[in-house]
């Protein structure tokens, strides 16, 4: 009897582990236990990671960009916060706004060159593939390659043989299967995996859970110090095998060496929105700084500044305006609000002028390390600044040269002061009095805060979008 009773216990240990098993009673009523991706989809749905309407799961339906964006971000644990996206066709009330960023932010998946993501579209086969290979880290850089990977793993199958079916539009049912056997192998075809390395848990103790989250259920404890093997991850997780069994842990609580055939970690969260990025318009209130046909530099200045702004507001950057209004502020001020808020990166924006003599675009920066150490990188950002600004607008190039002005010499940040061109130079004028030509300014100064940040090892590849 005892025998018995201890087979009965192992058998319920084990059982949500099975592939033929679901992870918890979550019901559809288009989902019985006889359908083909029952397992499966009740295993993400378990988990949290896929869910339904109104009871309805509905396994037919064809999958959105918006949908697959949404269900591999569960999967691997991503910020899904509702946010503010790049993309002008993803709302920030979207249920995936945050999912959508998160996973373009992660390089999972991208938007089009018109600024759009386009997230009713529905996903095809071919393009699971590489949203999969590239969740996972299984390397796959195109369709096929993506495609292969996921046959050899056991994740993914042909409609027939030698067809994956690659432009067939992918519906949940099967996005689903493909999913499972993704995030836990026991539901993949021929399911084996391969563990090693040399690893130990270092938290006092330790879940083991049937997926990566703590919506699923807890198989086993393990104690500090037990000795385990891996073998792949799923976004910060990691599938484990101990001498109790297997199951997936945080891989925060794992020390020791991973095995060299592991899948690739996700990059690291964007640090982008720990940068402070400061646009300080010159001038304002009292102070109309340089004038000429008819346009004062002050609103000039502030009209552009408001327009970069439009545009770090579709990024994970922090930023601020010294002022958003005609207002008047000194050199101080403007110095101690960028000090104030933490900033990173000081941009200020004016116009110039010289008695209708000179012409040209020009970026300064501050030489000399006595007060503001980032002599180096005020260079490197005043330099990607000017080329874009050239490139843009196409005015002289004057250059980028030091400037002994008080919001580059007293700052504490790299910072810069842009001179768009000459207010009281005719050609330079006609660009500085129209609204298109300052949107083209906002867009090349805002290209040239990519281009830095790219320069100092930050990934900024999927925001050069917002310009288009």
């Amino acid at each position: 009897m005892k025998r018995f009773v201890t087979s009965i216990l192992l058998a319920l240990l084990i059982l949500p582990f099975t592939a033929n098993s679901s992870e918890a009673a979550v019901a559809f009523l288009d989902v019985d236990s006889s359908h083909r991706a029952y397992p499966e989809i009740s295993y993400l749905a378990g988990g949290n990671i896929v869910n339904g309407t109104g009871g309805y799961f509905n396994p037919n339906k064809e999958v959105t960009r918006a949908e697959a964006a949404t269900m591999l971000g569960r999967a691997l644990n991503l910020n899904g916060t509702k946010r503010a996206t790049m993309f002008k066709d993803v709302d920030s009330g979207s249920f995936a706004s945050g999912y959508i960023q998160s996973s373009v932010e992660k390089g999972i998946i991208s938007g089009y060159q018109d600024g759009t993501f386009r997230p009713e579209q529905p996903v095809k086969r071919g393009e699971m593939a590489l949203l999969i290979n590239r969740a996972f880290g299984y390397g796959g850089s195109d369709t096929v390659s993506a495609a292969n990977a996921l046959m050899v793993k056991g994740i993914a199958q042909g409609i027939s043989p030698g067809n994956f079916g690659y432009d067939l539009k992918i519906k949940r049912a099967d996005f689903s299967v493909f999913l499972a056997r993704a995030v836990n192998y026991k539901y993949r075809i021929n399911a084996s995996v391969e563990f090693g390395g040399d690893l130990q848990i270092k938290a006092d103790s330790l879940n083991v859970r049937t997926g990566p989250s703590t919506n699923f259920t807890i198989v086993q404890e393990l104690p500090i110090a037990t000795k385990v093997e891996a073998a792949y991850r799923v976004g910060d997780w990691v599938f484990i095998r101990s001498a109790e069994g297997e199951g997936l842990v945080h891989g925060a609580y794992l020390t020791g060496t991973y095995p060299s055939f592991m899948n690739k970690p996700l990059p690291a969260s964007t640090p982008l929105n720990e940068e402070m990025i400061i646009i300080d318009p010159g001038h304002g209130g009292k102070d109309p700084g340089a004038s000429g046909y008819g346009i004062q530099e002050k609103a000039v200045v502030l009209d552009t500044a408001l327009k970069v702004k439009a545009l770090l507001a579709k990024t994970p950057f922090s930023y601020k305006l010294t002022r958003e209004t005609d207002v008047y502020l000194t050199l101080s001020q403007r110095v101690s609000l960028a000090k104030s808020v933490g900033g990173d990166t000081f941009i200020s924006i004016h116009a110039n002028a010289f008695n209708g003599s000179a012409n040209g675009t020009e970026v300064y920066y501050y030489g000399t390390s006595a007060t503001n150490p980032y002599q180096s990188d005020s260079k490197r950002l005043a330099a990607a600044i000017q080329n874009r600004l050239l490139a843009a607008w196409k005015l002289y190039d004057r250059g980028i040269d030091q400037g002994d002005y008080h919001v580059l010499r007293e700052n504490s940040m790299p910072a810069v002061l842009v001179e768009l061109g000459f207010i009281d130079n005719k050609k330079d004028n006609e660009k500085l009095a129209s609204a298109w030509w300052r949107q083209e300014a906002a867009e090349a100064i805002y290209l040239g805060i990519l281009d830095y940040y790219k320069a100092k090892g930050y990934n900024v590849t999927y925001l050069y979008n917002n310009v288009n």
